[in-house]
């Protein structure tokens, strides 16, 4: 298992690990919470600095001095207006952090979380950890991000217990949200562009800023690695800008140690989850303003049950890089002057990114509901729309599912005092909106056309089914990390027809290359990969393990039948896309022509009954067959104006045919990579 899993405790949710912080509030006043007294430790080797002396340091560093006299040289502009600009992108960019404001915002959220959710908790073990780390070093929060309510419940949570108040990197839409905007910004935000591409002053600006807040330790940093809200609730893969960026004040010796924070935020339901499903189909999101935010309010209206936020354990920098780094190369180049990030920095860079997101998905808490997803997504959906499921049968089949996951090591939230069949009914009550329980069977819940009376065409049929498959497939993914090193194995043992490891773990490890956009594995952990997929399977009786066999039981056929068809759906849709790109696709086209184009091509395939998966819809899971293609050379990206991709056909067909099993596994043991 992960050595750095450390954040929370395997097993059944323990009351005693989390406090539920909305019990006292229930209790007590929330004008008298937002006002009290709020004296938090700081870093103790941060000295006094408000947000304008910060930004004053930032525009008067010999960093941004050298790259701004640079960028007048190569655009012929004056030193003094490239001045101005880097002045405007700041003072666009910086936080205005003020107490007040963070009053405001917890007496504010009080009133909205106690409206829509049932609990929040909190693992004050870790909160204590926090604290302490706080005050050693410069702190880098790192939630997972889910919902926009990300965004608020850690300054929340911080303020509740005395903590530091973080500041926020945010996407710079919710800066023009009226009145939002400015109050998010003096509650710590500081927001960034989307796209940024080559804009070198806007680079030095945000990375100067950046590294200033974490050099001076004005106070925890917060920041999403995946970059994104994902839309499909599993974790991304993450973005290295930013962690470039947070890292690099001890890459260069200028602070003894940074500490990152993994935190882990679960919910058992999302407020946005009809929104996220209706955008993987095409559907654009809508624009981040005030009224939309006023419009929105409904959400006051519906249960979202619990949250669960865990705060994993502070991993050091200066510990999990030794080895990894040779520091001494920052000596070469004064400090002050621009440096690319050498091989060696990248992928130690990369390597804790992973890291921090695989410390997220084993902290997180997993809900019954997702439990009971992943199930009644291997139902046909036509029968779950039509005829539905017995209840008995789901119920029991959870019941197994939940002894399952403990075994491979999960966190659930599954409270022992109260009967079984209450937890999962009340779980099914929590998402009325996409399924139903009645006369003792359990449907698909379709989106109904408002008027009522207009006729639906085969093709929008398959997009409303789709959409609902989408929101339960959303709650399944929360729980696929638990599953996908054993169901790999599995995968990998029913396409090869092989009992041999070495031919398995050839396998696996193109499954793993081939899948690493869609689930989160850490770089060079392949082989242990491999043996903890092994460890799990012959822990719950699957499969029998020699030096040199790896061989499936009967006895363990629920398992690995279960295993097989979670990653049936993600195996179907990577097909589809692959079908597309030999038969269909021009030798050259771009991200805008390939989405519909697939998405027609699949609901085509629905139709026709040949395709059995809604997901194929999904436009996030087709980017990472384009990513995953990009990577293993079987598209390449042309340098033109707009994103151009050019086919190899030849290398597609390859990956398709080893993914489907046409080439014996014995040609992969050679090379294993899917390129070659």
């Amino acid at each position: 298992m992960n050595p750095h899993r450390q954040s929370g405790r395997a097993g059944l949710h323990d009351e005693e690990d989390f406090v539920d912080i909305l019990e006292e509030r229930r209790r007590s006043s929330d004008l008298g919470h937002a006002l009290r007294t709020f004296k938090p430790q700081p870093y103790t080797g941060a000295l006094p600095c408000s947000a304008s002396d910060l930004n004053k340091s930032v525009l008067e560093s010999q960093y941004l001095r050298y790259m701004t006299k640079e960028i007048a040289m190569e655009t012929g502009s004056s030193v003094e207006a490239v001045k101005q600009e880097a002045c405007g992108i700041l003072e666009e960019m910086s936080h205005n952090l003020q107490l007040g404001f963070i009053r405001l915002l917890g007496f504010t959220l009080t009133k909205v979380f106690k409206r829509i959710f049932s609990s929040i908790h909190v693992n004050m073990e870790g909160l204590s950890r926090l604290q302490q780390a706080i005050q050693e070093c410069p702190v880098i929060l790192m939630p997972s991000h889910r919902s926009y309510v990300d965004f608020l419940i850690i300054s929340y949570i911080l303020f509740t217990y005395d903590l530091p108040i973080p500041v926020i990197a945010a996407g710079v839409p919710l800066a023009g949200m009226k009145m939002i905007g400015e109050i998010l910004r003096r509650s710590g935000a500081f927001f960034i562009r989307r796209g940024i591409g080559s804009d070198k002053l806007y680079w030095a600006v945000l990375s100067e800023y950046v590294k200033t807040i974490v050099r001076k330790g004005f106070a925890p940093m917060e920041f999403y690695v995946e970059g994104l809200r994902s839309r499909t609730l599993k974790s991304l893969k993450p973005k290295l800008g930013m962690m470039h960026m947070v890292l690099e004040p001890f890459f260069k010796g200028e602070v003894y140690d940074i500490t990152l924070v993994p935190i882990s935020i679960s919910y058992d339901r999302v407020l946005e989850e009809s929104l996220l499903a209706h955008e993987l189909l095409g559907v654009p999101k809508p624009k981040e303003t005030t009224m939309g935010l006023l419009k929105a309010a409904r959400v006051l209206q519906e249960d979202y049950g619990s949250m669960h936020v865990n705060f994993g354990h502070p991993l050091s920098v200066r510990q999990l890089s030794q080895n990894k780094i040779n520091r001494s190369q920052y000596n070469l180049i004064p400090r002050d002057l621009p440096q690319k990030p050498s091989a060696e920095t990248q992928a130690c860079t990369n390597w804790l990114a992973h890291l921090v997101v695989r410390v997220q998905e084993e902290g997180s808490v997993v809900s019954p509901w997702s439990l009971m997803a992943c199930l009644l997504l291997q139902t046909p959906s036509a029968t779950l729309a039509e005829e539905g499921l017995a209840w008995d049968q789901l119920t029991q089949k959870t019941l197994w599912l939940r002894t399952l996951a403990l075994g491979f090591g999960a966190c659930l939230n599954w409270p022992g005092h109260v009967p079984e069949s209450d937890v999962m009914s009340s779980s099914m009550a929590l998402h009325h909106s996409v399924v139903q329980h009645k006369r003792g069977r359990v449907h698909l819940v379709e989106e109904k056309d408002p008027a009522g009376n207009r006729p639906v065409s085969p093709e929008e049929g398959v997009l409303r089914r789709a959409a609902a498959v989408l929101m339960v497939a959303s709650y399944r993914n929360q729980a696929l990390h638990i599953f996908v090193r054993p169901a790999l194995l599995v995968t990998a043992i029913h396409t090869t027809k092989s009992t041999h490891r070495d031919e398995l773990f050839a396998f696996f490890c193109f499954l793993q290359n081939v899948f690493s956009n869609e689930f989160i594995f850490i770089p060079d952990r392949a082989s242990e990969d491999f043996e903890e997929a092994c460890s799990l399977l012959r822990k719950c009786g699957a499969v029998q393990i020699s030096p040199q066999e790896v061989a499936e039981l009967e006895a363990g056929l629920q398992t690995t039948c279960f295993l097989q068809a979670l990653l049936q759906p993600f195996i179907e849709t990577y097909q589809v896309v692959l079908r597309f790109l030999c038969e269909e696709a021009d030798h050259v086209f771009s991200e805008k022509q390939l989405l519909p184009a697939v998405r027609s091509l699949a609901t085509r395939l629905i139709l026709s009954g040949e395709l059995h998966t809604y997901e194929a819809l999904s436009s996030d899971t087709q980017k990472n067959v384009l990513s995953a293609l990009l990577r293993l050379e079987a598209v390449t990206k042309l340098r033109t104006t707009e994103s151009k991709y050019r086919v190899n056909r030849a290398a597609i067909r390859r990956i398709g045919d080893i993914l489907s099993g046409k080439i014996p596994p014995q040609m992969l043991i050679a090379a294993p990579d899917a390129r070659l």
